[in-house]
């Protein structure tokens, strides 16, 4: 005999419904406001003033309020006709672009990029993952890259199967730039040059330079000295392979190892954390094949310790 189990009233699983939410794309610049007006011709002023007010209306996946918000060709504005649309906040992690296949963030200094065997929770995976369910209770999170949890800078997570594949097996052929900005001990001579060597792990988890092919994996990198002040150098550093460590490593090779990186020989921590951060993130997308170029400031504590013209904020 089949047993029936009762269910309280108001107490059954509902079906998810998505919001309804249309999508606009931009032709050509402008203010906003004005933009809605004319892509909604069917809705009043006052019902497009009120989708702005109560955060109803995204650009590039970002909530807007502002009716004065400059657009420019190829942006893309979203009206979610349910319900607002949720604003990111965490300290620690800054949405900077969103779209229904990437998202891109800019990730601070002490935060892990995704979890390890100690760590599940708080990293910037679990915490983008729990925002795109909150969209939508199907929705993934796939990891395509990871910063080292003391590195800040510009990060791009896939939000489908198919973006994270694209970008993982052409990554060299879709990042089309990736700089880094370090603050190192000392003035290096020269002042602009390369670093080559294979890297390889030993077992106490340390990458190190070898010059044997069949030892570590080929890594290269490019740098060039911003300003030197104060026993410091603010370099540029550009990646042509991203191996682990990397950049760690090779400013060390220099001898001229990143201020606060103990790990790899760095003699103080003035600031008190790695002087390195991922300034510059450009490539392809990996499904409209649009070129997405990202840039952040310099992180106001690396200019202060070489007493630069910078007032950018972390």
């Amino acid at each position: 005999m089949a047993i029936r189990h009762s269910t309280k009233p108001g107490a059954e699983k509902r079906p998810f419904r998505p919001d309804v939410i249309e999508t606009y794309k931009v032709e050509q610049s402008g203010g906003l406001l004005d933009f809605l007006i004319a892509a909604m011709p069917h809705r009043k002023r006052t019902a497009i003033k009120a989708l702005l007010s109560h955060n109803q209306i995204a650009v590039n996946g970002v909530p807007v309020t502002q009716f004065d918000t400059e657009l420019n060709p190829g942006d893309e504005v979203k009206a979610n006709l349910t319900r607002e649309f949720k604003l990111f906040y965490h300290r620690r992690l800054r949405l900077i672009y969103e779209d229904d296949d990437i998202i891109v963030v800019h990730k601070g200094y002490g935060l892990l990029s995704m979890g390890n065997d100690k760590v599940k929770e708080g990293t910037a995976y679990s915490i983008l993952r729990e925002w795109v369910k909150w969209e939508d209770p199907r929705n993934k999170l796939f990891i395509v890259h990871r910063l080292d949890r003391d590195t800040s800078g510009l990060m791009v997570f896939a939000k489908t199967m198919e973006a994270k594949e694209r970008l993982q097996h052409n990554w060299n052929n879709m990042v089309l730039s990736r700089k880094y900005l370090a603050v190192v001990e000392g003035t290096p001579d020269p002042a602009e040059g390369t670093v080559k060597s294979y890297l390889a792990e030993n077992s106490r988890y340390e990458v190190y330079s070898t010059d044997n092919p069949d030892e570590g994996q080929l890594a290269v990198t490019r740098y060039r000295t911003l300003k030197s002040r104060n026993g410091f150098s603010l370099m540029e550093v550009e990646l042509d392979t991203g191996r682990k460590n990397q950049i760690r490593v090779h400013m060390k090779d220099l001898g001229h190892p990143i201020t606060g990186d103990r790990r790899y020989g760095a003699g103080s921590s003035p600031i008190h954390r790695m002087a390195l951060h991922a300034q510059t993130l450009r490539f392809v997308h990996p499904i409209t094949r649009k070129d997405m170029n990202f840039t952040t400031p310099v992180p106001s504590s690396f200019a202060r310790l070489v007493a630069g013209s910078y007032d950018d904020k972390e």
